[in-house]
């Protein structure tokens, strides 16, 4: 297979937007194209990653439309669907595409329209991701998930509510210094913790928001990335695995097991380990899952990720910065969007572009779109080609 590499990103604001869903996919497309320099050039294919655009904006075919709407056509053009990690899929799809020499300029891009919509109804549509006789109609909902698994963590590992808190503080710090996100708000440990509870015990600053956005990437062979940029980023290695769906049927239901399983294909195609990457996205859609995801992707030993996290090895200025971009939590979950939009921020990061949340002289990159509550995760690794 070809080397791959990102060229371009772009991305809108995330939060409560007034423009429609393919409005906000066409401003996000349209910043990549620029900033990859090739609003000249025609494009081979687009996917668009997208979890709900039929039953939240009664609209289908978005990625067709997105085409029209941005005059790429007649490049080929599919619509994504894998959940929350429906950006990273159509990320994939895009990478692979190119890997294979079936395309040599691919735009990926992903976008949701979630704020319309009432709490209740998005909290549902969300849940049909549970298994619908084993959990769905006994009105298992993802937070009540979050809920089981933290309240084991605590159990097990000895986590305390007050460790979700300097999660949520630490991405509300982050999310204070990018310009995209959808909450710019300090918090406290104090306030995140005496915030109303959504499922014991997953407080509201525990999980992320109801946001609308879209973000963009443009892919073209490496051999050729040297034609539009001087700081191209190589796809180093990518995993995709799924995990029993049913938590109560998993072997160990504080093991993200598909995390851990696509962490490794992508670091063995990577030839890599976690110790070599510099910075990192993970799926924070609640505080707990960055503690638990940072230890099934290798990055610490498992049940110590919250101790990580007390020393301030995953700050901004740690040993390991996680979600530099706010994460879920402060940046926003559009949920077709956030995949694309984790490559988006770490390319930022690895091409020295990301302002006042700016990484040290990061290298490697690790992305981590946690889609279902972990029955399905891509993984994808970066890095600089210059």
């Amino acid at each position: 297979m070809r080397g791959v590499a990102i060229i371009g990103c772009g991305m809108t604001k995330f939060g409560r937007r007034e423009e429609d869903l393919v409005e906000l996919l066409a401003e996000a497309s349209l910043r990549a194209i620029e900033h990859a320099g090739v609003s000249d050039k025609d494009f081979d294919s687009v996917y668009v990653g997208n979890m709900m655009a039929g039953e939240l904006v009664h609209q289908t075919a978005i990625a067709s439309s997105l085409v029209d709407r941005i005059n790429l056509a007649p490049a080929a053009a599919e619509r994504v669907e894998n959940g929350p990690a429906s950006g990273a899929s159509a990320f994939k799809n895009g990478l692979l595409a190119v890997a294979s020499g079936a395309a040599d300029l691919v735009l990926a891009a992903g976008g949701e329209k979630m704020t319309a919509a009432d709490t209740d109804v998005i909290t549902d549509l969300v849940s049909t991701m549970t298994h619908p006789i084993a959990e769905y109609v006994h009105g298992v909902t993802l937070p009540a998930m979050a809920a089981m698994l933290a309240r084991l963590y605590m159990e097990r590992y000895g986590l305390t509510e007050r460790h979700l808190a300097m999660v949520a503080v630490k991405n509300h710090t982050n999310g204070m210094k990018n310009p995209y996100a959808h909450i710019q708000r300090l918090c406290t440990v104090e306030g995140a913790m005496s915030s109303g509870v959504i499922a014991d015990p997953i407080r509201l600053y525990y999980a992320c928001p109801i946001s609308d956005g879209a973000a963009a990437v443009v892919l073209c062979p490496l051999e050729k990335a040297r034609e539009f940029t001087d700081k191209p980023i190589r796809i180093a290695g990518f995993g995709h695995a799924t995990d029993v769906q049913t938590l109560q049927e998993r072997e160990d239901p504080a093991v993200l097991k598909s995390v851990k399983i696509a962490s490794q294909q992508a670091f063995k195609m990577a030839k890599l380990t976690p110790k070599d990457i510099d910075v990192v996205e993970l799926h924070d859609a609640f505080e707990i899952l960055e503690i638990v995801q940072s230890e099934d992707a290798g990055f610490f030993e498992k049940g110590k990720g919250h101790l990580a996290v007390e020393k301030g090895v995953t700050a901004l200025d740690g040993e390991l910065p996680i979600n530099p971009s706010g994460g879920l939590k402060a940046k926003g979950h559009p949920v077709g969007a956030t995949g694309v939009a984790q490559i988006t921020e770490l390319v930022w990061q690895l091409r020295g572009e990301a302002g006042e949340r700016q990484v040290k002289d990061p290298k490697r990159a690790f992305a981590c779109n946690f889609g279902g509550f972990g029955n399905n995760t891509v993984i994808h690794i970066l890095e600089r080609a210059w």
